[in-house]
């Protein structure tokens, strides 16, 4: 009885805080543990019931792991988890190093005036449906009247039939992704950098350092646990993907499915084309549980490198 009246009066004396951090713990129950219940439907034969969700949820075959199994004997599996790995990977690794390297250019620009809209700029894009951008890329990539065909066609080139070459795509996809994410991406990096104590690099200048050994020696140092922070949350999405690149940019165009077909893309078509219910779900499921093991392995061997830069 003492512990659950402790309880109480803990729950009264935060009541403050507790009523602010409410909203998120709705939705977060709502959006994000709730449909956990959803994952059932990986290990049934899904079939729709006149009487609404559950109903069917219930009243389905279960059929235990013949949806995974068959999600793997097909090509589509090597080559969405291919693709899935491949993507992110290079989103990772080079964003990283963009990300990084725009916030130390930001923080280094001594025209805060001019730095704030060079910031501006960059963050602009992220705000922009990949609906948008994908009528953007068009106007360059259409075969028509697209702007590189024409200036191939003015240089006495032949037009590229972009939207059916899956050659290009590889690096129009990366191009996009990194166009459009960077300046959200740098944000945290910069103010990271912005809050390291100047006397630093005060004391780095008295002793002859030159800006360079002033980023390399003080600057990334510094931001490292962040980064690797960071790092480890984006190799637990390893296995998601931005559905509206892969989706929308390439116009769903069916020649480039095998450099543009991911996890995220499969599930949709699966669920919107074909009505796999179940296949979409053990897809996804697949995808989760896979992210997290990967955020637990990586999170483990940082540990054993430096328990200081470890996410938990």
């Amino acid at each position: 009885m003492a512990r659950i009246k402790r309880f109480f009066q803990d729950v009264y004396k935060n009541k403050t805080w507790l009523l602010m951090v409410l909203p998120g713990v709705v939705w977060f129950l709502l959006f994000s543990y709730l449909p956990m219940f959803g994952t059932v439907i990986a290990f049934k034969n899904f079939q729709f019931h006149p009487d609404g969700f559950f109903a069917s949820v219930i009243n389905s075959e279960w059929v235990g792991f013949e949806n995974f199994e068959f999600l793997f004997s097909t090509d589509d599996a090597f080559i969405i988890t291919r693709n899935t790995i491949l993507y992110n990977l290079v989103f990772i690794i080079l964003g990283l190093i963009l990300a990084v390297a725009t916030a130390i250019i930001l923080n280094e620009i001594t025209n805060k005036k001019m730095a704030k809209v060079y910031q501006t700029g960059m963050l602009f894009p992220h705000f922009l449906s990949w609906v948008i951008v994908s009528y953007f890329v068009f106007t360059f990539l259409s075969v028509d009247r697209g702007m590189l065909n024409n200036i191939f066609q003015w240089f006495g080139m032949e037009k590229v039939s972009w939207y059916s070459e899956p050659e290009y795509w590889p690096f129009i996809l990366v191009f996009m992704s990194m166009w459009k994410g960077i300046g959200y991406g740098s944000i945290v990096y910069l103010a990271a950098i912005v809050g390291i104590d100047r006397n630093y690099y005060e004391a780095a200048m008295i002793d002859g350092a030159s800006k360079w050994q002033q980023i390399r020696h003080i600057t990334i140092p510094m931001i490292t646990p962040l980064i690797v922070i960071l790092t480890i949350l984006n190799i637990g999405k390893i296995f998601n993907s931005d559905f509206g690149l892969f989706y929308q940019v390439p116009l769903d165009s069916g020649s480039l499915y095998p450099v543009t077909n991911v996890i995220d893309t499969y599930v949709y078509r699966g669920l919107m084309t074909m009505g796999e219910v179940s296949m979409s779900t053990a897809a996804g499921l697949y995808q989760s549980v896979v992210g997290f093991i990967l955020v637990i392995l990586t999170n483990y061997i940082v540990t054993r490198i430096n328990k200081d830069y470890a996410l938990f």
